[in-house]
């Protein structure tokens, strides 16, 4: 019999042990991390990608066939509007000058002939004006075989760099094919795609934050300069462009993050943004959890701006999980550190 009654001791032992272990991990003080809210600007921001431009680029094309035999001008060089880049071989076309400019002056010659002899009553009017017709023929046709012999010597448009060069002394340069790529003298800015989810926005003049993966701990700032006014069907996005400000480093044709500021609210009241569900937050006070509801403003991934329903003195459960009831106690933990109690 004694056996019987201690074995059921150590039964109702264990069971008030399980009963007790259970209702410790129900009601018993549970450990959180909490954060006092802080001061500090709330941005919203359209985020964006796009590419270091040029404001005007230009590619610089013969518009004949020809094979190419002098260069220039490099990459990187700095030019003058007017000056000469490249040439193509243009014998053939020199030869059709020279062709085109004999037969303008045995034209101009009938013609001078032709007025001489109407002059001296021994021409008519009609002879006279058909010379001048085949003279101002023969000139026009002179005049496009010279322009086309120019468009074999390259020049720059304006004052500029070039930005690329493509093409050997020697090779074969098909009509209309770029040798070079060419940039006006002007500052370097960003065109990006913005969703049309964000587009409306987005305006003219809003502060833009610039990083690019080359220079991962810059933040670079610029401004919206422009949007287009017509959006990509296929991408459903809009362009706009980017003026940066100051020092910008980066080169054409590099790729950048871009922040569009649209909102920005100085010493607003911040928590982290895994603190705030459905329109409330956990705070302990006094070592119990209680259940505060909240007015939000401007959201972000980190951080989000409290308008109303907290102060800064409060402590606010960083991570709440779906187990914390209100009044319970709580141990907290204050950046990473125990402590015995909080609020």
């Amino acid at each position: 019999m004694k056996r019987h009654g201690f074995f059921w001791t150590v039964i109702a032992l264990g069971v008030l042990a399980g009963i007790s272990a259970v209702a410790w991990r129900l009601f018993g003080p549970v450990t959180v991390e909490i954060v006092h809210p802080t001061r500090g600007p709330a941005v919203r921001a359209v985020y964006a990608t796009g590419t270091v431009e040029p404001a005007v680029m230009l590619p610089i094309a013969p518009r004949t066939a020809g094979r190419l035999v002098e260069l220039k001008a490099e990459e990187g060089a700095q030019v003058r509007g007017g000056q000469e880049l490249a040439r193509l071989e243009d014998a053939d076309l020199q030869r059709s000058v020279d062709e085109l400019m004999a037969r303008l002056q045995f034209a101009k010659s009938q013609l001078d002939r032709a007025q001489t002899l109407l002059d001296k009553g021994l021409g008519t009017v009609l002879e006279r004006d058909r010379a001048r017709s085949e003279w101002q023929a023969a000139d026009a046709s002179a005049a496009r075989a010279r322009a086309l012999r120019a468009f074999m010597t390259l020049v720059a448009p304006a004052d500029g760099q070039i930005l690329r060069r493509d093409g050997e002394v020697g090779q074969l340069i098909p009509a209309n094919q770029p040798i070079f790529y060419f940039a006006r003298r002007e500052p370097l800015r960003i065109a990006a795609e913005v969703d049309e989810e964000d587009i409306l926005l987005v305006q003219p003049g809003q502060p833009v934050l610039i990083r690019a993966p080359a220079l991962p701990d810059h933040v670079m700032d610029g401004r919206l300069s422009a949007i287009t006014p017509k959006g990509d069907s296929a991408s459903r996005g809009f362009r706009v462009r980017i003026e940066p400000r100051g020092d910008f480093p980066l080169r054409v044709g590099m790729t950048a993050e871009v922040n569009i500021v649209v909102a920005q609210h100085d010493n607003a009241l911040l928590v982290p943004a895994t603190a705030a569900v459905d329109g409330h937050v956990w705070v302990v006070r006094a070592g119990r959890l209680q259940r505060q509801p909240i007015q939000t403003g401007i959201g972000g991934e980190a951080r989000i701006e409290i308008l109303s329903g907290l102060t800064e003195n409060e402590a606010v459960v960083v991570r709440p999980t779906a187990g914390l009831t209100e009044g319970r106690r709580a141990r907290v933990k204050l950046n990473g550190q125990p402590s015995a109690k909080a609020g």
